[in-house]
């Protein structure tokens, strides 16, 4: 691993060469908040993604990806003109470099660990969570409610995770995580009624949650069944997000290997049919679960 003196040499390295592409590059003078937003968030979730993957090579591209976004906001930050899409405001607006960003997460950090830097005492990682809901409370500028610091931007399940978590850190959790059991099957088993009472014909939900009221019942007791099992998830210390996307990619190996097979056969995926389908996923499935050969040389 490099020195101390090695990383600031690489980061400045780094600020050197956003200065000049800035300067010299037709596209990255032309980048304001608003055209790297979206690129900023492609980015980290290609980073999440190699993170899922474990894929530590992957892991240290992808997070090159995201700091160049940050120190690219913190240039973006310290010029006298406006990088925003639409007109200047009348006043001179604030101005922020790396260094204020660096700064101003380091005095952060600080405040919100009282149990390093002050008097205060944490012997867990959940003592620690719970300290820092208080904290972040008491921070000035900063939240007025539990709940108020989950951007509405967050997927949504994520954010269920994150308004479960932050409740239960304010002390709104089940005594015993077993319990939760219960209220899945609850939450199902009022699901299911929903369902069995749908007409054939439904109407679709419109956006906004407008529809036929059946429709939305059914809408609102699915969404009931879900947060009740990221709360499973919560309680048992499983990231719902990283499962799901371990089940992605795993329903993508498979479902490939399926058209992989159809291919070989010169046909298409399509022409499959169901117990075809079938009989190559669950082969799929065999390869990932037995890495040795049988012995009569089949999988």
């Amino acid at each position: 691993m490099h020195s101390r003196e090695e990383q600031l040499q690489a980061f400045d390295r780094l600020l050197t060469v956003m200065d000049e592409l800035r300067e010299k590059c037709p596209w990255d003078r032309k980048q304001t908040f608003d055209s790297l937003r979206q690129n900023t968030i492609e980015e980290t979730y290609e980073l999440a993604t190699a993170i899922v993957k474990q894929d530590m090579n992957e892991i240290a591209k992808e997070l090159g990806d995201v700091l160049l976004h940050v120190v690219f906001y913190a240039k973006l930050g310290s010029e006298d003109k406006w990088n925003f899409s639409d007109s200047a405001p009348q006043e001179p607006h604030d101005r922020f470099d790396i260094a204020d960003v660096c700064n101003r997460l380091c005095d952060k950090l600080i405040f919100r660990h009282p149990h390093v830097y002050g008097p205060e005492a944490a012997q867990n990682a959940e003592e620690v969570s719970r300290l820092w809901e208080q904290v972040k409370l008491k921070e000035k500028g900063g939240n007025k409610t539990v709940l108020e610091g989950i951007p509405n931007s967050l997927p949504t399940l994520v954010k269920a995770y994150r308004i479960q978590d932050k409740a239960a850190n304010a002390g709104f959790d089940w005594e015993k995580k077993e319990d939760v059991w219960e209220k899945v099957k609850e939450e199902i088993a009022e699901l299911e009624q929903a369902m069995r009472s749908m007409p054939d014909n439904p109407t679709p939900p419109l956006k906004g949650g407008r529809g036929d009221s059946k429709t939305n019942a059914i809408e609102e007791e699915m969404g009931d069944v879900l947060f009740s099992l990221i709360n499973v998830a919560r309680l048992y210390k499983v990231r719902p997000d990283n499962a799901l996307e371990k089940t992605n990619l795993k329903f993508i190996s498979r479902f490939n290997y399926i058209e992989q097979k159809a291919r070989e056969q010169g046909r298409q995926v399509t022409d499959l049919t169901l117990d075809e389908m079938e009989a190559l996923w669950q082969e799929a499935k065999k390869k990932e679960t037995s890495p040795l050969p049988s012995p009569q040389g089949r999988e």
